[in-house]
């Protein structure tokens, strides 16, 4: 790739910053993020009383609204969040208390009486001290992972630059833990954060497509959270060159995220494949609506004995599913099935990576080409909130830079010509 190359690894800080609060730029943007925020953080089993949930919301709302629209660069990440609801105390026995984020609110309804996070708070400081303090616990308890000093070191500033995905050649990873699912969510939130960016910067600057197709490979997409209104924004973002491949062990992973909507997110899917599997709802859909079935002729014969023998022959025609559900359980590891819009299935055989001609370069042919963690974290720490450091200002113009000089101010490892190959 000629442009970045990021990887952000969502454990022990390392790797890129993915604090997504410097990307919300309105009101509609606070909204869309509380509510994939609150969709991903809500745990197991059906959710309780939505008042809660509401009540929440009017107050992330109101938070939200103040650390984008009034508070400095610097602050504009969830940290502050987290430690804004921290110090809200709330005292139960007294309705005029006011703590700090009430006096911070005071003042700015003062100087802005009709903006949005005023109006949230307003309707959140409507509760009583009891409510308001149950409230506040649903908040602590829901935004507990960013008290962990890594994840708060991750969102402490954002580098990931979602908006300039379709503006040049970008490799972007997020690589999660397969055994310890703490961080998961932020994927669905920077996704969804994503879609949103692009679609807004391909219609506000490029005319309504992407000058580079940006194409989404979403693997472990049942392990990695929800992103709300997907059912729209699988039909939507086409148009503007981004593609979006999802990845599921089955079908019913996605009925259990997305519910009722899960049949339009992959009724919008130009193709699937299927690569195998046991699972009984997945292979009597695969059979029974993308295979169709096919017509075989059955013949029957008939002789009967007596004193006049006689001999009838009778051939029909049935309709025969292309492929049983017991054959679709039973089917080779080496075949696959594709299923392209407008075009029969294909019954096929898998490509054989070990035939491909960048296999050599895979850590699986040759141990030297794993990736070192390790090494990545040595080379690109970052000091301390308490490291003693100076920091030099360096004000170079946007029109100074070329392609070339802005590939090469991405790279932090010139020095060390192996980093890449």
């Amino acid at each position: 790739y000629d442009g970045k190359l990021s990887r952000t690894v969502l454990r022990g800080g390392a790797g890129s910053n993915v604090s997504l609060l410097p990307d919300i730029k309105n009101e509609s943007d606070i909204l869309k993020f509380v509510n994939a925020l609150i969709s991903n953080t809500k745990g197991e089993g059906k959710e309780g009383d939505p008042f809660w949930t509401k009540a929440e919301t009017l107050l992330y709302c109101a938070l939200l609204g103040y650390i984008i629209f009034e508070g400095a660069e610097e602050d504009r990440n969830m940290n502050t969040l987290v430690d804004m609801i921290s110090g809200m105390e709330v005292k139960e026995d007294d309705e005029d208390f006011m703590n700090a984020v009430d006096y911070m609110f005071a003042g700015l309804e003062k100087r802005k009486p009709d903006c949005f996070a005023v109006k949230q708070y307003k309707k959140y400081k409507l509760s009583s001290g009891k409510t308001a303090k149950s409230i506040l616990i649903s908040c602590g308890a829901r935004l507990a992972p960013f008290d962990i000093p890594q994840l708060r070191e991750i969102m402490s500033y954002d580098e990931l630059e979602l908006d300039r995905m379709g503006d040049r050649r970008t490799a972007t990873f997020f690589c999660i833990s397969d055994t310890d699912s703490t961080y998961n969510f932020l994927v669905a939130l920077a996704f969804s954060q994503m879609f949103n960016l692009l679609c807004e910067r391909a219609d506000n600057v490029h005319g309504g497509r992407l000058p580079h197709h940006v194409r989404v490979l979403w693997d472990e997409a049942a392990n990695t959270g929800q992103v709300p209104g997907l059912e729209k924004l699988v039909a939507v973002i086409r148009s503007r060159e981004v593609s979006l491949v999802l990845l599921y062990q089955q079908l019913a992973q996605c009925k259990a995220i997305y519910d009722k909507n899960a049949e339009t997110i992959l009724g919008n899917m130009d193709s699937v494949i299927f690569l195998g599997g046991r699972e009984a709802s997945t292979i009597k859909e695969i059979s029974e609506n993308w295979l169709g079935k096919s017509t075989i002729s059955m013949q029957t014969d008939g002789r009967t004995r007596g004193q006049s023998e006689s001999y009838s022959q009778n051939t029909q025609r049935l309709g025969r599913e292309l492929m049983t559900p017991s054959e679709l359980a039973t089917m080779p590891g080496d075949r696959c099935i594709l299923q392209l819009r407008g075009l029969p299935p294909f019954y096929s055989r898998k490509y054989d990576l070990k035939q491909h001609p960048n296999y050599k370069f895979t850590a699986e042919a040759d141990k030297k080409n794993a990736f070192n963690l390790d090494r990545l974290i040595n080379r690109r720490r970052r000091p301390s909130p308490n490291e003693a450091c100076e920091v030099y200002e360096v004000d170079v113009p946007a029109e100074a830079l070329t392609e070339e000089d802005e590939d090469i101010l991405n790279y932090d490892d010139l020095d060390d010509p192996d980093a890449f190959v």
